[in-house]
């Protein structure tokens, strides 16, 4: 991991605009009506304000275990140090690698089959066309981050520009329309608070939240962070705060020119809004750069997850190969190259919706849930130093772990079951591999130490 320490080359505007352009991508517009949908309602807009809350709350834990372990890999060294180096953090950091090796490549064909979605607006594509364009996507991201991180860095701050002036654009149209706080002046109008509401909130929040997946994206790179201390929690509330405001201005936008009624029901509800705005040439040039904006997603996801095997491999807890850097990029490209061929397959597999609520099955036990009570036992043991510190603890946490549950619950039993599947199956062959190496449990974790020096000193 010495090669990557030695190349922090992202500052705070890349680190937020790398945080920021994995948020957006294609997720807001096409989430957009799906929110509107569950709800059935006005209020639809109470969802992404809770997908801004949730993601306020659980960035808190991501600063303190980021700032205090900038490492490539993220939460895979966050759960190996929370839970200890030596012993159960063994098997909670080699279920994460597990599932991100599903998980990230879902993430990664969900911006590029959304990708092929939207770019039916254009050209009417069959089934086969639209299979081969989100392919496509994957193999030109793989291309394009095959390079040094500071080169990266400037595209990530070009790909940025593009996301704001995108969501700009459609926050002026509705402003310039006239009728912009129609929306927030009528949205409680025929809501009943009760538990209907309640958990039709829930399983629109699986959607928006969604949306804001990416927040934390800079701390799978925090090797490469100028200043983690500071950049890393600055660059986290910066992009959410940012994301969460653009994301409701262009929600009440939209609403104040398609109403709610008829947005629920459109595939392309923003080249719509833009075509009764201004026609149909700048519906085709809001469609064009809403595709640029999902392209920019899966570059920033796809640089992020990327360093996750890597950390892994390069601290023993992985197969070796991951841990190879490019000679001269200095950037670990078999994790890249692997990910990428993953993300390829499943992009010709599977539909955007079921890969949604996969995505956040898969994460919500092991990493979000995993890492909060990890933090919690760290800071009970007061045995290491956080630059950042989160303000009332353990509240956070607490606020954290219920919202998870309760939108683990919300993306249905099918999903659930198939996450603890994965996680079984990882528990499983954990511990067939500890066996055969002779790893936590089957040795003593006084013992490990050693072993493993022995164990480099001879390679």
């Amino acid at each position: 991991m010495a090669e990557i320490k030695e190349e922090r080359r992202l500052g705070l505007l890349q680190a937020t605009a790398i945080n920021m352009t994995d948020m957006v991508g294609i997720g807001p517009f096409i989430t957009l009506p799906m929110v509107i949908h569950i709800l059935n309602g006005p209020y639809f807009l109470y969802a992404w304000l809770a997908g801004a809350a949730l993601s306020m709350v659980d960035a808190m834990i991501w600063s303190e275990l980021g700032t205090a372990f900038p490492k490539a890999g993220g939460s895979y060294n966050f759960l190996k140090e929370t839970y200890g180096k030596n012993g159960m953090g063994r098997l909670m950091s080699f279920l994460f690698v597990w599932q991100t090796m599903i998980q990230a490549p879902l993430v990664i064909a969900s911006a590029a089959i959304g990708f092929a979605g939207y770019f039916s607006y254009l050209v009417p594509l069959t089934t086969l066309q639209s299979k081969l364009i989100s392919g496509s996507v994957v193999i030109c991201i793989v291309i394009l981050l095959f390079r040094k991180i500071e080169a990266i860095g400037k595209i990530s701050v070009l790909l940025w520009g593009a996301v704001l002036f995108t969501m700009l654009w459609i926050i002026g149209g509705g402003i310039t329309h006239g009728n912009f706080l129609a929306p927030v002046k009528h949205i409680n109008d025929g809501l009943t608070f009760n538990m209907t509401f309640v958990a039709a909130l829930g399983f629109a929040s699986v959607k928006s939240v969604y949306s804001y997946l990416g927040y934390y994206n800079i701390c799978h790179l925090g090797g490469e962070i100028i200043n983690p201390s500071r950049n890393i929690p600055r660059s986290m509330f910066l992009s959410i705060a940012g994301i969460a405001l653009l994301y409701l201005l262009m929600n009440i936008s939209v609403a104040s020119v398609i109403p709610w009624q008829v947005a629920k029901d459109s595939e392309f509800v923003i080249s719509l809004f833009m075509q009764q705005l201004a026609g149909p040439k700048a519906a085709t040039v809001i469609t064009c750069l809403i595709l640029l904006v999902s392209f920019a997603s899966v570059f920033s996801a796809t640089l992020g997850y990327s360093r996750i095997p890597y950390a892994a491999a390069a601290d023993g807890a992985f197969f070796k190969v991951f841990a190879r850097l490019h000679p001269t990029g200095h950037f670990p490209y078999v994790s890249l190259l692997v990910l990428g061929t993953i993300a390829f397959v499943f992009s010709l597999l599977f539909k955007l919706s079921d890969v949604i609520s996969a995505i956040l099955s898969m994460r919500i036990l092991i990493q979000f849930i995993g890492q909060a009570v990890g933090l919690y036992l760290l800071r009970k043991q007061k045995q290491t130093i956080f630059p950042y510190k989160m303000p009332f603890f353990p509240l956070p946490i607490v606020l954290a772990i219920i919202m998870w549950i309760g939108i683990l619950i919300s993306t249905g039993f099918k999903m659930v079951a198939g996450g603890l599947t994965a996680i079984i199956i990882g528990i499983i062959v954990y511990f067939i591999k500890a066996r055969l190496n002779q790893e936590w449990p089957f040795v003593p974790s006084s013992l490990l130490e050693p072993i493993r020096s022995k164990v480099s000193s001879e390679q």
